[in-house]
Parts: C-alpha cells; structure tokens; sequence
C-alpha cells in the first residue's frame, strides 16, 4: 500500500461507519433535514410566499409547496439573476449550475454554500467507502481522470456560473490535484474532439489509476488511446488501472464493449450526481441499487410515475414507499429548490437500507399506444439476449412507428449501432420483444391483440450516435442519448446521419 493510501486509509474506514449509521437511521436523518430545511427557508421570499411560519407537519407542507418544474420556479431564479438576495435560500447561491432544458433552453440551478461542498464530499465518500470494503486504495498514489466539462465559469449577478463537472473541478482539494488530470488548460477545450486528442496525448504516459466519467465518452477516449498507442487493451498501457467511477447512464448497456477495451472486468463504483445535489452512490461491491443520500441536505418526495402530470398526485416521503414502484424524484434541497421535479424516475430495490436504481426520465417514455414503456424496461428487454448471443451494443434508443410506409400495423422501433451484428437479426429481434413483452404488460397486451406488430430493429452505421450528438452540438461532457422517445424527432434525425 503507498504512502497515500496509508494515510487516507483511518479516514476511509470512519466514512465507511458514518455511512452504515446514517443509512440505518434514514427516516430520522430525513425528519432532521426536513426541520432544517424549513427552518432555514423560512425568512426568504419563498418562505414568505408560501407560510413556511405557519408549516408544522409533512402534510401542512405538502399543501403549502405544490410540485415544480425548472419553468415553475424560474421567476424566483430570475429575481436572484437581477441581484436579489434571500430569494430561495438565505443569501445568494455560491454557484449557478448551467444545465439544458428540454423545454427551458439553459436552466440555471443554484448552489448554496451550504450545497455545494457536498457535492465533493459525497463524491469522496463513496470513494473512501470503497477502499474501506474492499481494501483497493491503491489508486490514490496514481494518476486519476475525471473526464468533464471546462471548468471556465462565467458570472450573473456576481455569481460563479458554469456546468456542474466544470464547478467540481473548483472544488477538487490541494492534496488531490496533484494526481489529477488532465491538466487546466486541455480541460479548458470546449471542442470535445479536440480536447480528447489533448487529454489522450496527457494521459497515455502517466501511471492512471482511476477514470471516471460518462460511459460513452469514456468509450470514446479508450478507442482514441488505443488508436495512438497501438496496443490491444487499455490495460496494456495502464497497467495499474484498478477502478472505473460513473454516473449519468446506466453502465450495463455499455459493459461488454468497455471491458473488451480494457481487457477484462474491472472494478467500478457507480453514483448519481446531478447539478440539485448528489442523489445517491453505490455502497457495497457488489450490490444492487444505489444508496440514497438521504443526510446531505436533500429531503426527497416520491410521486407515482403515472401521477406526475395530475392535478393533485400522491406525495409520499421515504417511510411511505414501496419496492418496485416507479416513482418520479422530488426534490427539497439546501440550495432553495422546492417541490422540484428532478425529471428522473427511480425504483426501491432495499428498503433496508434505501436504495434505488434510475428507471428512466419523467418525459423519457413510449406511449403513443399506451403501454408507457420506461428505460428501464427496454435496458432488460436487449441486455440479457446481447449478452446471451455475445453481441456487443455500442448505443440505441426506441422511438413508435405509428404510420410505417410500408404499411401494416405500427410498431416499436430500435435504432442500434452494433460492435458485432447478430447472425440473425430477425431471430435476435424476436427474442427483444419477448423479452420486451415480459417487462411490460400493456406492451404484451397491445401485441397479443394486434395492436401493434413485434418491434423491428435499424441497425445504424458506426458512429451514428456519436455523429448525430455532434451535429446537435453535445458532444462530449455530460450529454447522453435519450434511451426512449415518443415521437420520431430523434429516430429520424438518426436515419438521416
């Protein structure tokens, strides 16, 4: 063991037993926050507009703060972009977090100072947890990448504005920078071609230890490694690569075709930031679900998915949920956002302690038939036959063909760019919609009474998906593709690439 992990090792085992006392108290960890959170919120203008003074119970607040999108809580976002203090939280944010809307353009998420260390913090957590259950420290005396966006930030009202990866780079302490990189000024290239060559050209020499970052553009950067070097496997030029950090897509997706790049397995912690807070992280290795955050200022809401858009849903807190419900994410922040709709939806695998996985996205569904499929369910559907015939998935997305040219009844289309074809499309593509049909039951029903015909499957060009997120100028970073879509907006741009 190095030298640095010796030292951090003491500190990583009292983070592992805060974790496993904070998650085996989670309701009242919640409770504490939600009385801090009011307490706090109370002397700003929201407060005043919605009598936080005369909120005691859950339910008095429930009725008090009525659930928000970015479109909802904008006019007070604004009043703090003019210079207003006290808006949503006491002062003014530390950083604006720049996020993209679908419907908002550029949305602005605020970070109190009270938020915002958190951010790092979680991240380190759930990276000292790690060595403390298994033992592996020994990329803390190595180079570490975080693959993100520049952490060139701009300014409104004052206030430090940028992407939440660019942010985390301003909060990466002394003692750790030393083994970061890429350095400033490659991070610096906004055009994400460019600053790969950059990044690669850094890093190929160094002893790197650690990578973290999207799937996909960890993919991309592997490729672009081994393109330059001429080796076979990243592990051949990282020979001491011994983890693997992601968050924003689920992993399985791309596991195969990364770890045929690496050359075999390779550990990997999983999280879940997001510009409103750091939601939640994987504690055990290996395990389901991930851990949700529930002592880091945040106190979470869960509305029934399919309540989402009614007039008055049902809003439960975390001692009224239940295992495998699909639910959409609320949440009460010490950044000021209230009653926010995150726009994921999550499922409870554990109750003890709370974990979720990410099933999909609020408006990241296929319904033009109502069988209201979820990501999660087409990720079951293809998964276990790719992995099953050793097909190689780069990327896809499933979009309905409600009027086919061809004629005949409609169908779900999938749009995959294959590593390796399958021997027989039309069998493979049999064996997705069983699979299919199994996840979804109004998707079976639909089938079974000739509403729809079986899924059809596209396969796409090389670099089909990479193409199309550059033409629509989000190469790179934190973008990813919709899994799902329920119109041909993305579908058909696609075809076209």
């Amino acid at each position: 063991m190095g030298f640095r992990a010796t030292i951090v090792r003491p500190f990583a085992k009292a983070i592992d037993r805060s974790i496993q006392n904070w998650s085996a108290n989670a309701l009242a960890k919640q409770e504490k926050v939600f009385r801090d959170l009011l307490a706090k919120g109370r002397n700003t203008v929201f407060g005043k507009d919605h009598r936080f003074d005369q909120v005691r119970t859950y339910e008095e607040f429930t009725q008090a703060v009525p659930i928000r999108d970015y479109e909802q809580l904008k006019p007070y976002v604004d009043q703090i972009k003019e210079g207003a203090s006290n808006v949503l939280w006491p002062g003014v944010p530390a950083y604006f977090s720049k996020t993209s809307g679908t419907t908002s353009g550029v949305k602005y998420i605020p970070m109190s100072k009270e938020s915002t260390p958190l951010h790092f913090g979680t991240a380190r957590n759930a990276l000292f947890n790690y060595f403390s259950r298994t033992g592996n420290g020994r990329w803390l005396d190595g180079k570490m990448i975080f693959l993100s966006g520049s952490p060139e930030l701009d300014e409104i009202a004052g206030i430090p504005t940028g992407r939440l990866s660019g942010i985390s780079n301003h909060l990466v302490p002394a003692w750790l920078r030393t083994n970061q990189l890429p350095s400033w000024r490659t991070n610096c290239i906004e055009d994400w071609e460019e600053k790969l060559d950059g990044i690669v050209e850094e890093t190929m020499h160094a002893d790197m230890r650690l990578i973290s970052g999207i799937p996909p553009w960890v993919q991309m950067y592997y490729e672009r490694l081994l393109s330059r070097t001429g080796k076979s496997t990243i592990r051949e030029i990282f020979p001491n690569f011994s983890v693997f950090v992601y968050g924003g897509v689920n992993f399985e997706p791309y596991r195969a075709k990364l770890e045929a790049l690496v050359g075999g397995p390779i550990d990997s912690v999983e999280t879940y930031p997001a510009s409103e807070g750091f939601i939640a992280f994987q504690d055990c290795f290996p395990s389901e679900g991930l851990l949700l955050n529930v002592d880091a200022g945040m106190f979470f809401e869960f509305v029934p998915a399919d309540e989402i858009f009614n007039a008055n849903p049902t809003r439960l807190w975390l001692k009224d949920v239940e295992l495998g419900v699909n639910y959409a994410l609320i949440l009460h922040t010490n950044a000021g956002l209230w009653g926010y709709n995150i726009g994921d939806t999550v499922q409870f695998v554990s109750k003890n302690p709370y974990r979720i996985i990410v099933s999909g996205r609020v408006k990241h569904f296929i319904s033009a038939f109502g069988e209201h499929v979820i990501g999660k369910e087409v990720e079951q559907a293809l998964l276990p036959v790719a992995n099953a015939a050793g097909i190689r998935i780069v990327e896809f997305t499933v979009a309905p063909q409600v009027n086919p040219a061809e004629g005949g009844l409609p169908y779900h289309e999938w749009l995959i760019e294959f590593d390796n074809m399958p021997a027989d499309l039309h069998e493979f593509a049999l064996d997705v919609d069983t699979r299919m049909r199994v996840q979804n039951i109004y998707y079976d029903d639909l089938i079974a009474g000739n509403i729809l015909r079986t899924l059809k499957i596209k396969p796409l060009r090389r670099d089909a998906f990479r193409d199309f997120m550059k033409s629509e100028g989000k190469l790179g970073g934190q973008n990813k593709v919709p899994r799902l879509s329920n119109d041909r907006k993305i579908a058909d741009a696609l075809v076209k690439i």
